[in-house]
């Protein structure tokens, strides 16, 4: 009797907390049925301080220090590509769905959605309070030219093959809008929380107006200087809940240690990407709060696999099998990272096949495969910038001391921060890159590995690779699913042109008058990007 009394007040106090942080029960309530249940005053005191609902507040001006901010960034969505663009974004546009802080799928734009039984189909009911900064409604027919703007055999948008399979977009009426497809696709809603896919005002003629940087997001943009700095307002119409700021000011600093300090004197209230080697310290600040969390956010270094000698597959392997993955989470992430296994999907995705055997550190393999190959001692480049991620430039050094003992010699080209996204990446044979994290596989596949996708960075082609993503586009069998995508797991690490030592966790900071749920979103930085719309200040 008395092992069920503790296990009856033990599901009290659950229900207790879960109403406290639901903001359903007062604190006076809260704690008679607290000491009712077993437990003292001070105990019940501590628990309601870590359960109560956070209560927001408005006001004040938000002051964020941002890296990888470019000049060459643009209103243009089809041309998105760096973190400064993501923020931007999340910041004055907005999307048909969201990613919550849980990791579930949420409203924006759209209220709800459905689809017909094979999931070629989706519709989305869109909420008749969205409005633009310019004053106009969200339509339906806005939608469509937004969606639309990124298809087409002319389009040139970096998102163009995440829609590849849309037959037709279209209004059924003023707040419905239907998507058709060849065959299923069971992620469309996620895909709806790409951050190229804002929604956008409809130009008189159904093209989408993407230049006047109108938006129908939490804040109204009120002046951008590309790479340099950004102001906003709130929109006092916007449709979410959220937006407690009443302004909101980006600096974009790409050095490191320049946006520490903002975060540490007080001149920025939030700081995205900080550097790890400095985590631990900054955690003993008592002003600051580091937020540190796993994620599918991925470092790669792909070659092109059509350009020598990356253009043969023992070389490829080589080049692999010489990184040695958890000497450089160790020293260069700290710890705060999970190790790579040289396939894009992570173990924060859906689907995860966790038996394919881990990819060690193994130099006499590759000196092997390099001989086979016939080109013992090889000598590549690979470029990298200081503001990709977190100890970047550090990371490729680290690889170049570990290939060492495969007989690589490895040069490390320290390319200009500025205009990475657009001179380097996708221009040169061999660079880094960090991807920000993509809510399921098909997302990440679709867009960098499919043979046909603009972000196809290793240039690598995989005719079974292409085939087992188009079926498992379509497959509603979660099992069956798993198995295609270990299946292009397995052909992307021991056929691919990708290098992956690591998924780096999200390290951002913020001051402690900066108040959450304590809840963080984990595809990208700074809860989602929506740290804007999320947050608030404890005034």
């Amino acid at each position: 009797m008395k092992d069920r009394k503790v296990q009856t007040d033990t599901q009290t106090l659950d229900r207790l907390a879960d109403a406290a942080r639901e903001g359903r029960i007062s604190r006076r309530s809260f704690m008679h049925y607290s000491m009712a249940a077993g437990i003292g005053l001070s105990a019940a005191t501590g628990l309601w301080g870590t359960s109560a609902k956070a209560q927001p507040k408005r006001g004040g001006t938000f002051r964020i220090a941002q890296h990888d901010g470019n000049t060459g960034d643009s209103h243009d969505p089809r041309l998105y590509a760096s973190n400064a663009d993501d923020l931007m974004a999340h910041t004055f546009r907005a999307f048909l769905t969201q990613i919550n802080t849980d990791g579930t799928l949420g409203p924006d734009v759209a209220m709800e959605w459905s689809a017909n039984s094979d999931a070629s189909e989706w519709s989305f009911k869109l909420n008749p309070k969205a409005r633009f900064h310019s004053g106009g409604k969200v339509t339906a027919e806005d939608v469509v030219a937004s969606m639309n703007f990124h298809r087409g055999e002319k389009s040139t948008s970096t998102a163009k093959a995440l829609l590849s399979d849309v037959i037709e977009i279209a209004a059924d009426d003023a707040h419905t809008v239907t998507f058709k497809m060849e065959s299923g696709n069971a992620d469309l809603p996620w895909l709806m929380t790409d951050y190229h896919f804002v929604i956008l005002p409809r130009n008189g003629d159904g093209s989408a107006n993407w230049q006047s940087g109108d938006g129908c997001g939490p804040y109204r943009l009120v002046n951008w200087e590309p790479g340099i700095n950004a102001s906003f307002t709130r929109f006092e119409d916007w449709h979410g809940e959220g937006a407690y700021f009443d302004a909101v000011e980006v600096t974009f600093i790409n050095d490191p240690n320049a946006r520490q300090t903002a975060l540490v004197t007080g001149d920025a209230d939030a700081t995205s990407l900080l550097e790890n080697k400095t985590m631990a310290m900054l955690m003993r600040h008592p002003e600051v709060d580091v937020i540190n969390l796993p994620s599918a956010q991925t470092v790669t270094w792909p070659m092109f696999c059509d350009v020598a000698p990356f253009d043969n597959v023992d070389v490829r392997n080589a080049i692999k099998l010489s990184v040695n993955r958890q000497d450089m989470i160790d020293k260069i992430s700290f710890g705060a990272a999970t190790v790579g296994n040289d396939f894009h999907h992570s173990p924060a995705m859906p689907y995860w096949p966790s038996d394919i055997p881990q990819r060690e550190y193994d130099p006499e393999k590759a000196r092997a495969l390099l001989k086979k190959a016939g080109m013992e001692n090889l000598s590549v480049q690979i470029s990298t910038a200081d503001s990709l991620t977190t100890g970047a430039v550090d990371a490729a050094i680290l690889y170049s001391e570990h290939a060492k003992a495969s007989g690589i010699d490895i040069k490390v080209i320290r390319e200009p921060n500025d205009g990475y996204w657009s001179n380097v990446w996708l221009k040169k044979p061999w660079c880094m890159v960090a991807w920000a994290a993509r809510p399921t596989p098909d997302v990440m596949y679709s867009i960098g590995y499919k043979n046909d996708a603009p972000w196809n960075e290793s240039h690598w082609q995989n005719e079974r690779f292409n085939k087992l993503l188009l079926q498992a586009k379509a497959e509603l069998n979660d099992t069956l699913r798993a198995e295609m995508y270990r299946d292009m797991a397995l052909l992307a690490r021991d056929d691919g042109g990708t290098v992956i030592p690591y998924f780096p966790n999200y390290v951002y900071g913020k001051r402690k008058n900066v108040g959450t749920t304590g809840a963080y979103a984990a595809n990208t930085e700074m809860d989602g990007y929506r740290a804007a719309s999320r947050w608030w200040f404890d005034l």
